[in-house]
């Protein structure tokens, strides 16, 4: 069987559930993970999603920011929650589930996007995406982590590789393409437990984007996007990796969110 998750910084599950249950019927993905749903759990449309197809939903949200969500035609373990830095954040949410006979660990992340100042010593925001960004590489270490088989997705807030952004010199003092974030990224992914699901299917001297600015009066024909949006699967599910698609149109929907939908196709 094929199983297909789709991954997507929604920007406010409230604000576009219209949006989210039009890509459910039209593009029908197993598994859809949410983050900035930016609500609290009681506040989250259940309801909407049950309609859609998706029964099984485990949420991490909280009052106005953040917040992430796994909603899924296939039945959920108990989910994991983890309070990356201890800073009482809705950032990660995980949960297990079976698939062609096999024992799946599915983890959904919202690494935080770093403020404007790329200066841990005068941007706090800053100095916390690094610490996410490390305590994130200790836990992918962990070989309950990696040597399981393992999907990580989510709005990961890196841009790591030259081609992930529309220009690599002009980013390179922009938040999310600094080399201090983009190297503890591309360590991870060293480190040789992780397959990252986008690049499997696109060459790195490609351009790849998944996020385009609200800033930008024109997105499509400027196109100055970057890759921030990511899918890794550990070696043991590299094999199963069949098809890659970022869904580039939403980003046109009337009242979009900045990140388009990524999903990946495994075969089991």
């Amino acid at each position: 069987m094929n199983l297909k998750i789709t991954t997507w910084n929604i920007n406010s599950i409230r604000l576009r559930i219209g949006l989210v249950t039009d890509f459910l019927k039209r593009h029908a993905p197993d598994i859809v993970c949410f983050q900035e749903t930016k609500c609290r759990d009681s506040e989250f449309p259940l309801s909407a999603l049950r309609q859609a197809g998706y029964e099984h939903i485990l949420i991490n949200g909280q009052k106005g920011y953040h917040g992430v969500a796994i909603a899924s035609r296939l039945p959920l373990g108990e989910a994991s929650r983890r309070d990356f830095c201890d800073k009482g954040d809705a950032r990660h949410i995980g949960a297990a589930f079976e698939v062609g006979g096999r024992s799946i660990q599915l983890h959904n992340f919202y690494i935080p996007a770093g403020g404007d100042e790329p200066d841990p010593e005068i941007n706090a925001k800053f100095a916390h995406k690094l610490a996410f960004l490390d305590e994130f590489h200790e836990w992918t270490r962990a070989a309950e982590i990696s040597q399981a088989n393992t999907i990580l997705v989510g709005d990961f807030n890196v841009a790591p590789h030259e081609h992930d952004v529309w220009s690599h010199k002009a980013l390179l003092k922009v938040v999310s393409h600094t080399p201090v974030e983009t190297d503890k990224l591309k360590a991870i992914l060293g480190d040789g437990a992780w397959v990252d699901a986008l690049r499997r299917f696109r060459p790195m001297d490609e351009k790849l984007y998944t996020w385009w600015s609200y800033r930008s009066p024109d997105w499509a024909k400027a196109d100055k996007g970057r890759r921030l949006d990511h899918v890794w699967v550990s070696n043991a599910l590299g094999p199963n990796l069949t098809a890659m698609d970022i869904l580039r149109e939403a980003r046109g929907w009337e009242r979009p969110s900045d990140h388009a939908p990524v999903s990946v196709t495994l075969a089991f």
